[in-house]
């Protein structure tokens, strides 16, 4: 494995690779910046932020590396969304794909981003919050909507370290 490389908007995500980065001891790098300093066809992992069920920068990624590992930063909890993320990506089965949690902010957010998590958060917001029998994660979801931070955990990693060790 030679790098971890990322895509960030409101830090979650850059955040979880750096965090990465200093349990594993491999250089985490941008996109942008993993364009001059992360030979092509290297072997990373790779971690970028969910926007409706897309991991952003996933596709120009595997066109660049070999991906051995994803990491998808979203606001559902982690371990959740799986199936929906890897099928929505085209990510095969033979690459590990873990979901994390992200924090939530939307004065962090810019242009449509912005735009669209206010409509988001108005419409399903609303209704859950008028919901009489929510589930575990749809009390998550809710409470993210109205207090969003302090979901970004280094201990969130933990199935990513495990994962990683064994590779050794």
């Amino acid at each position: 494995m030679n790098a971890i490389i990322y895509t960030s908007n409101t830090g979650s995500t850059a955040y979880y690779a750096k965090a990465l980065s200093l349990e594993t001891g491999l250089p985490a790098y941008s996109m942008a910046e993993a364009d001059k300093k992360v030979q092509k066809g290297a072997e990373i992992i790779y971690l970028g932020w969910l926007m409706v069920g897309a991991v952003q920068g996933y596709a120009a990624a595997a066109k660049q590396y070999d991906i051995c590992g994803v990491c998808a930063v979203g606001m559902g909890r982690c371990g959740t969304q799986t199936e929906e993320v890897r099928r929505k990506n085209h990510i095969p089965e033979s690459i590990p794909l873990f979901t994390l949690q992200g924090n939530f902010d939307i004065k962090k957010l810019h242009g449509i981003y912005r735009f669209m998590m206010n409509i988001m958060v108005k419409t399903a917001g609303k209704a859950l919050a008028e919901k009489q029998d929510r589930t575990a994660d749809e009390e998550d979801m809710l409470d993210m909507m109205q207090n969003g931070s302090g979901r970004v955990k280094t201990a969130n990693l933990r199935p990513v370290l495990e994962w990683y060790e064994q590779l050794k």
